[in-house]
């Protein structure tokens, strides 16, 4: 995103986004207006129109983000009767041979490709930015939703800027580490604090001496899944034109929400979770419980599985399937660091996992292809309950 589109204020260290608010919603609404009357003609047209002003009050920097963010969300893909170079290779060549005037070779030309003159004349450039048609958006759009998307490219922005980012989770943090993970981020895990489920310190773009677009993009990505924790603060290290500032953002901030977290890993999970609900009516059963310091990293058990009346009654559920030997080995030695009551490990079968394997005291459920929920449920009932332990443990770090 260019500089001169990013609208922000410097207030003493902070860097302070400007974001749009339902103030901005009315002259939103006619910029979609004036976008939807040029649907199906040329982006030269459309071009044309937003370089004059809006018959509305619309501060400029502002509404050249939408007018960015509103040529993002469009198709730009343009069908046409011939393959543009195609079509201009003919033509051209056409033209070299006969001394006949243009109307005549685009006949000549056309006759020979089976289409119309104007067919073939429309196809000459069409793929030319300007000679795009203008497409409508995938769904429809209101001013709301323009206002919250142009405020999260805002944010993914400034971030490009950024030399170290610390996020403060609660909720959601196991998909926003494996978002990191996934992206390559440089990502450090510490300890949870207070409420927090998790604290999250990433290098930003910034400091890193190539791939800057990649990591920034990256980091980009994992705002928009802040919006689905219940609480998060990020606070981003940033360098603008040589001066080192500081972007805050928090809970509520009105930005674009991704879409929602995808809530189980597999369908073994998905049929684990819904036959144990139908079985057993006095157990919650909790999907990503809080994280648990182990080994130098963090893990998250898949389920927790608390007795409604008797929140005492707690048990963190492993479901171990279908993963390397190492990573199942991995992980049977950070639950055994751990040291963890009540814990209970549900095993594939397949893994010919031993029992020396196993951390001591843990539960274990073997199963083929499908967990059997109601032997986890006999687990549960009969076992007497320990009080949970956790092992402390130095942050974590991926990569």
């Amino acid at each position: 995103m260019p500089d001169h589109l990013l609208s922000y204020s410097v207030a003493g260290a902070l860097v302070v986004p400007h974001f749009l608010g339902e103030h901005d919603h009315p002259w939103l609404r006619t910029l979609l207006d004036e976008h939807e009357r040029f649907i199906g003609r040329p982006q030269r047209e459309l071009d044309a129109r937003l370089r004059e002003p809006l018959p509305c009050e619309s501060p400029p920097r502002k509404l050249r983000l939408a007018i960015q963010v509103l040529a993002r969300l469009r198709p730009s893909h343009r069908k046409t009767a011939v393959p543009p170079r195609r079509a201009r290779a003919l033509v051209f060549a056409e033209a070299a041979r006969t001394p006949a005037p243009p109307h005549t070779v685009l006949s000549t030309v056309a006759a020979s490709l089976g289409v119309t003159p104007e067919n073939l004349q429309d196809s000459l450039f069409g793929d030319l930015p300007g000679e795009r048609l203008v497409g409508a958006p995938a769904q429809s759009l209101s001013a709301i939703e323009l206002a919250l998307r142009c405020n999260l490219a805002l944010v993914q922005a400034l971030l490009f800027s950024a030399t170290a980012v610390r996020i403060e989770v609660e909720g959601n943090t196991r998909a926003l580490v494996r978002q990191a993970k996934w992206r390559g981020l440089i990502c450090a895990v510490a300890d949870r604090s207070g409420t927090t489920d998790a604290i999250l310190e990433l290098s930003g773009p910034f400091a890193l001496f190539r791939n800057t677009g990649l990591y920034g993009r990256a980091l980009g990505e994992l705002v928009p899944l802040l919006a689905w924790c219940p609480r998060f603060r990020l606070r981003a290290e940033c360098v603008f034109h040589g001066r080192r500032l500081t972007l805050q953002l928090g809970t509520g901030d009105p930005i674009f929400p991704a879409s929602a977290p995808r809530r189980y890993d597999s369908h073994l999970e998905e049929r684990f979770a819904r036959e144990f609900r139908r079985l057993a009516p006095a157990w919650d059963v909790i999907r990503e419980p809080e994280p648990i310091t182990a080994g130098g990293t963090m893990i998250f058990p898949d389920f927790a599985l608390q007795h409604r009346s008797n929140p005492g009654r707690q048990w963190l559920l492993e479901i171990v399937g279908f993963w390397t030997p190492d990573y199942v080995a991995r992980k049977l030695a950070l639950y055994r660091s751990a040291r963890l009551a009540n814990l209970i490990l549900c095993i594939d079968e397949d893994r010919n996992c031993a029992e020396a394997d196993f951390p001591p005291g843990a539960l274990v459920v073997r199963f083929r292809r499908r967990v059997d929920a109601a032997a986890v449920l006999r687990v549960v009932e009969t076992t007497p309950v320990s009080p949970l332990t956790r092992a402390a443990g130095p942050e974590s770090r991926f990569a």
